[in-house]
């Protein structure tokens, strides 16, 4: 069966144009409610700093409590905090409000089952086939009830904290940390400062527009000047619902999550406590793969998402894995990607082996990738287009075995990814922009 409404990460799209409205928000909750709390139950709702935040939470809690369902209303908080929360509370389930790194005009709703972690296609299958069948309003005595409990972030604060190695502290360390004016914004530089940091932060000033606005891991510019200006041993980026980083060391260079990837499997087979592969992602770069090879580590590939990242590393025993752009997940330590706790474990790597953040990541050599994103008016699959496919096959086979091509349509923009990695930078651009035209032509 196929999904209509969810994506590779919830429900997604345009405030104000479906699915994003009000209306489909109080539908999704009583179909949620009949799938996930078929006989009453709670629900934990958190969401990041868009100013529509306010509108779907509110329909979503009319909705959950008309069906019977009780609910915890905790604020901002981010994803991965949700999903610790939904365990901590022992709700039924958890929903995030949130567009994750997109702006602010654009906002999304995910779920998160009774154990933090993301719905399966099967779960999101039938929750769609409820959509449409009417909003449930039950009589007084079977209404649920809803609660504020912003208080209990400090819970999730002491869980991050509680994920940095035994002995380890901050103390002496200066760390500037993004933000991206989003979900983590609170508890973000209470998590560091209180294991000893000094804390600069950025893009902790929301105002419900400006959310990943030039700010965070999608835009580290800021970040990448202010942590040489400080003098800050390392900065920390994260998107708007705090599950992507990217960090930047002392000269102000970005490091990308394959790198952060390498430096935490690498540290976890020193230590003897990695188990199964490391997994990726299509897009990780060639250049993780060889590094993990080098160091006897078994790396797999998955599709594009961090809940497919998830399923493989269940489904080989795997606990380290991750996305280039930065969902990184911990498997030992979290159910899910949580940026901050992947920066955690990597400043912990810093401080137990003295080592600089360049100096651990430089094991690990980039392959030039060039990654194009061509808006299309309309999703449709590249690889069922005859003349696509014959530019792809000219590249791959000038390429051989120096390099790989991934073609894909996003599942959350209405674009289609060429990706191309090869040795030399300007033949791989060249390659990716022939591929493009060939996307483009068939978009036309």
């Amino acid at each position: 069966m196929s999904r209509t409404y969810f994506g590779t990460d919830g429900v997604r799209g345009r405030v104000g144009e479906a699915p994003m409205t009000v209306d489909f928000a109080l539908q999704l909750a009583s179909a949620a409610a009949r799938v996930l709390a078929p006989r009453g139950g709670s629900v934990l709702i958190g969401k990041d700093t868009r100013l529509s935040g306010y509108m779907f939470e509110a329909a979503l809690e009319a909705g959950f409590v008309a069906a019977g369902v009780d609910v915890k209303l905790i604020g901002p908080l981010p994803t991965p905090g949700i999903a610790y929360m939904t365990r901590y509370f022992g709700c039924s389930f958890g929903v995030v409000i949130s567009a994750s790194h997109n702006l602010y005009e654009d906002n999304g709703i995910k779920f998160f089952d009774a154990s933090g972690g993301k719905l399966s296609d099967q779960l999101e299958q039938e929750i769609e086939a409820e959509i449409g069948r009417g909003t449930i309003t039950r009589g007084s005595r079977e209404l649920g009830r809803a609660v504020r409990v912003d208080k209990e972030r400090t819970e999730y604060q002491k869980f991050c904290a509680s994920t940095l190695a035994a002995g380890v502290d901050l103390e002496g360390l200066k760390i500037v940390l993004d933000c991206a004016n989003g979900a983590a914004y609170k508890v973000g530089p209470r998590v560091f400062a209180d294991l000893g940091a000094e804390v600069i932060p950025v893009g902790c000033s929301p105002n419900g527009r400006n959310i990943n606005d030039g700010c965070g891991s999608t835009a580290p510019q800021l970040l990448q000047l202010t942590v040489p200006g400080v003098r800050a041993q390392v900065g920390i980026a994260l998107d708007g619902d705090g599950d992507r980083l990217v960090m930047i060391d002392h000269l102000g260079r970005s490091v990308d999550g394959d790198q952060l990837s390498y430096v935490i499997a690498r540290a976890r087979k020193e230590a003897g406590a990695l188990t199964g592969p490391v997994v990726g992602t299509l897009m990780s770069n060639l250049g993780l793969e060889v590094a993990l090879r080098g160091c006897g580590i078994d790396f797999r590939r998955a599709n594009v998402g961090d809940r497919y990242v998830l399923g493989m590393l269940k489904e080989t025993g795997g606990i380290i894995g991750g996305e280039t752009s930065g969902h990184i997940l911990c498997l030992d330590r979290t159910t899910t990607g949580d940026a901050l706790v992947a920066a955690l474990q990597v400043i912990g790597v810093i401080r137990q082996t003295g080592r600089s953040l360049p100096g651990l990541a430089a094991g690990m050599a980039r392959f030039p990738q060039v990654l194009l994103n061509v808006k299309v008016a309309r999703r449709f699959d590249p690889a069922a287009v005859p003349e696509v496919n014959a530019a792809v096959d000219r590249v791959a086979k000038s390429l051989g075995a120096e390099g790989r091509v991934v073609l894909r349509a996003s599942g959350t923009e209405p674009v289609i990814r060429v990706m191309v990695e090869g040795r030399e930078e300007a033949q791989t651009r060249a390659f990716a922009e022939d591929i493009a035209t060939a996307v483009r032509a068939a978009a036309a």
